[in-house]
């Protein structure tokens, strides 16, 4: 039987400082481009710039500060990137109040807050490789998806809330608080063991930007790990919007309908989260990235199906869903194999990496589904999307067993013992 495992006191804390900030991020969930609408009157045009280029132009920023982080105390590195997020978002309420928010604040903020979240979250994959076994990495993981899951299930409904009762930045000053509270968590941690390897010193050669896609694209596996992931998550992602048109304006589904249906589905990733570790060690890792990895991707064509009324809406809930259950016992399995085959001095880089890679292609498919919706209409494009996804499983791994005791140090079929959870 699977039972509680333990993972430590340190890892309490760093467990309590992600909750938190998690649920900070739930709260200010959309708010940048929420302010951009309510406060500064912002179009179409401007919110899209917001909510596309700040991420993209942070995540070019994230490229050169991987090496940087590679070599610094990762824990410091965090608390750093946290404080940073706080000083950056806690602005936006002094100038409102004062008024001097503007547009380009915004965007300022939305590049620095991308920036330091792949930072924060680079330093803190090398930072949870080195505080716990091998074999707990994906019971850590599988944790922190929970966490996040239900930070999004109860997070925006209540952001939302808050915004009509108290104004337009008050989830973003609730945000930035977080941050600072997370930071706080981390110093909590004390671990003399978090320094710089005496090993890294030296400066980063030029081209060692690059060496986390050198890795992930140097290993079969991984390489076929993450082109499947950058599809899956730019498609499922694409989606969004084009159902949020589709629901609210063709549909004509009630706001708190449209909030419903995708806040009450994310319960289901702490069905998924809590399964992943049982589903491993009966099924074995290939299973899960076969399996599983292939069903998080081929409900999304149900949502070109969705009617009007509550059919329409039960639709849109099971098809979401069945999307975050998997999604969230395919996620922490994933995550705990990227870092058990990436060596220490690569993490950072590799993590980034992957971050950037996942936002480029979201970016990329969201615009170009943005521009087919405009042409054939937001079913019509749904039903692309989904038809592309039917197709991510190609990507997926193929297993080969001739390798599977032969010493293959990419060998996904692991399985984890019996004992512990």
């Amino acid at each position: 039987m699977l039972g509680r495992r333990p993972l430590g006191r340190r890892f309490g804390w760093l467990w309590a400082s992600y909750a938190v900030s998690a649920y900070g991020s739930g709260l200010g969930f959309g708010a940048l481009p929420l302010i951009a609408v309510l406060v500064l009157h912002a179009g179409p045009a401007e919110v899209s710039v917001l909510s596309a280029v700040g991420p993209a132009v942070g995540a070019l920023i994230a490229v050169p500060l991987a090496p940087w982080v590679e070599v610094r105390a990762k824990r410091r590195v965090m608390i750093t990137m946290d404080l940073a997020r706080f000083a950056a978002m806690a602005t936006i309420p002094v100038a409102y109040a004062f008024g001097l928010l503007g547009f380009v604040h915004l965007l300022v903020i939305s590049v620095v807050v991308a920036a330091a979240r792949i930072a924060f979250g680079a330093a803190g994959g090398a930072y949870l490789k080195s505080l716990v076994r091998p074999d707990d990495l994906l019971v850590a993981h599988a944790r922190f998806e929970s966490t996040n899951w239900s930070a999004i299930a109860v997070g925006p409904p209540l952001g939302g809330a808050a915004i009509g009762l108290f104004g337009p930045v008050v989830t973003v000053a609730a945000d930035a608080l977080s941050h600072l509270l997370s930071a706080l968590g981390l110093t909590a941690i004390r671990d003399p063991g978090d320094a710089p390897s005496p090993t890294r010193k030296s400066p980063v050669r030029t081209g060692g930007v690059l060496d986390g896609w050198r890795h992930i694209l140097g290993r079969p596996v991984l390489r076929a790990l993450y082109l499947n992931n950058m599809l899956v998550s730019g498609l499922i992602m694409a989606s969004e919007p084009l159902l949020a048109v589709l629901l609210l304006r063709g549909l004509g589904f009630p706001p708190w309908q449209y909030g419903l249906a995708f806040a009450a589905p994310c319960l289901g990733g702490l069905v998924g989260s809590r399964l992943a570790r049982r589903v491993v060690a009966r099924y074995g890792r290939p299973a899960v990235f076969r399996t599983v990895g292939t069903l998080r991707a081929v409900w999304l064509i149900g949502l070109a199906l969705v009617r009007p009324g509550v059919v329409g809406l039960v639709t849109v809930m099971v098809v979401e869903l069945a999307i975050i259950i998997n999604m969230s016992l395919y996620t922490p399995v994933l995550a705990a194999y990227r870092l058990e085959h990436t060596p220490e001095h690569l993490v950072a880089r590799t993590l980034t990496a992957w971050s950037i890679g996942q936002q480029a292609a979201i970016a990329v498919l969201t615009a170009l589904a943005g521009l087919l919706a405009d042409v054939t209409g937001p079913r019509a494009a749904l039903t692309v999307v989904g038809l592309l996804a039917l197709t991510t499983p190609l990507l997926l791994p193929r297993h080969d067993r001739k390798k599977k005791s032969g010493g293959d140090a990419e060998n996904i079929d692991s399985r984890l013992p019996a004992a512990g959870s």
